[in-house]
């Protein structure tokens, strides 16, 4: 994992926005209306090298392979490993929508691709480890040549798994994860054997306090929180933590938020995952005054924070010098060479769901680049 040793870099999360050609075919697969694997496979490998080229020609350092081929960030796994069936007619309730019923049925779904929710059935084993390679080669051919510092391939965590993808199976939830772990973690080693930085994509981490843990108390969902790192960390063992990165968020929409948990309740737990990067939100309203919870809290030696320091979720161009000025706060706490300069999340975790116009994400983008320019001025001025 390459650190700020010069300048500050800039990196993302990972998922962006799949041409329109693309969700059309992403749609017709899983709605099994299709089966033509050669045209889809030649289409998303066109995508990621399309969107690679973007991602530098905009400034980022540090890219992703744009999660061009998965219909969500975390559903994708249904079609690699089987054990998954079913719907579960249970409905994801999040305590900060529920309180505004009016507001919420007018408000955009948070994804469609994961309404979509089969259960645990049976169990797990892998069905389509060409998958996982396939993103692997897909991104690697779009690498070759092009200008950038370090690459990264996003995964979803056992925990969002767990709460998407419902247990029916296994006789307890820690067995259900410990399950996921030994099948997951042969994408994780794939991942990082290729030399690729492993991104964990884990809401469940801190959205799952207002979302499935909502109705409990806050010592029961960090005892749970407890036990998916536990069974992360279980599967990722044998995976350098320098290649390792953890993305935790309070779940990418627009909205009330006020329920979400405080990084500051959970921070002990998240820096217990065995990674090299912790990739937190910090750019949007409810969460930007949490850069001061760095003052208290030491990052480990060794470690390198990825603040989100462009929001995810609007249409707001944040001006460079804003941007540069939550980069220099943190880097001012932690250390410049322990900060990247990233986004709140991704800007189309799901398939055909883009958060934010294209055209503008760009834009906010190449505001990113800017912002980590004026940052590496500022804090490399005296030396």
């Amino acid at each position: 994992m390459k650190r700020s040793n010069e300048r500050i870099l800039t990196t993302h999360t990972g998922s962006l926005p799949r041409p329109a050609d693309l969700v059309e075919m992403i749609q017709a697969r899983e709605n099994r209306e299709t089966s033509d694997d050669a045209s889809f496979n030649l289409r998303v490998k066109a995508a990621v090298a399309e969107t690679v080229a973007q991602q530098i020609e905009a400034g980022i350092d540090v890219v992703s392979d744009g999660e061009m081929g998965k219909p969500s960030f975390a559903s994708y796994v249904k079609n690699r490993i089987a054990g998954f069936d079913g719907q579960n007619p249970e409905p994801r309730i999040f305590t900060d929508r529920a309180e505004f019923p009016e507001w919420n049925a007018l408000s955009s779904p948070i994804s469609t691709a994961l309404s979509v929710r089969p259960m645990c059935t049976g169990p797990l084993s892998w069905t389509d480890k060409a998958a996982v390679q396939n993103d692997i080669d897909n991104f690697k051919a779009a690498l070759d040549g092009a200008d950038h510092e370090d690459a990264f391939i996003p995964s979803a965590s056992l925990g969002i798994i767990s709460e998407i993808m419902h247990n029916r199976y296994y006789p307890s939830e820690e067995a259900y994860l410990y399950a996921l772990a030994d099948v997951m973690k042969e994408e994780y080693q794939a991942i990082a054997q290729a030399g690729l930085v492993l991104q964990i994509d884990a809401p469940d981490a801190a959205m799952g306090r207002h979302s499935q843990f909502g109705f409990q108390t806050l010592a029961e969902f960090r005892s749970a929180l407890a036990q998916r790192i536990e069974a992360l960390n279980h599967a990722l063992e044998g995976i350098p933590q320098e290649q390792i990165r953890f993305h935790l968020c309070w779940g990418n929409y627009e909205g009330p938020h006020h329920h979400d948990v405080p990084l500051r309740e959970i921070v002990d737990l998240v820096l217990q995952v065995n990674a090299g990067a912790y990739s937190v939100e910090a750019a949007n309203p409810r969460h930007e005054h949490e850069w001061r919870v760095w003052e208290q809290v030491k990052l480990p030696d060794g470690k390198v924070l990825i603040p989100g320091v462009i929001d995810s979720t609007t249409h707001f161009v944040e001006h460079p010098e804003l941007v540069a000025q939550r980069i220099v706060r943190l880097a001012n706490l932690v250390g410049k060479e322990n900060v990247i300069a990233g986004t709140d999340c991704g800007f189309s975790t799901s398939a055909g769901v883009p958060r934010v116009d294209q055209a503008v994400m760009w834009a906010k983008f190449r505001t990113l680049a800017e912002g980590a320019k004026l940052a590496t001025r500022e804090l490399w001025q005296n030396q």
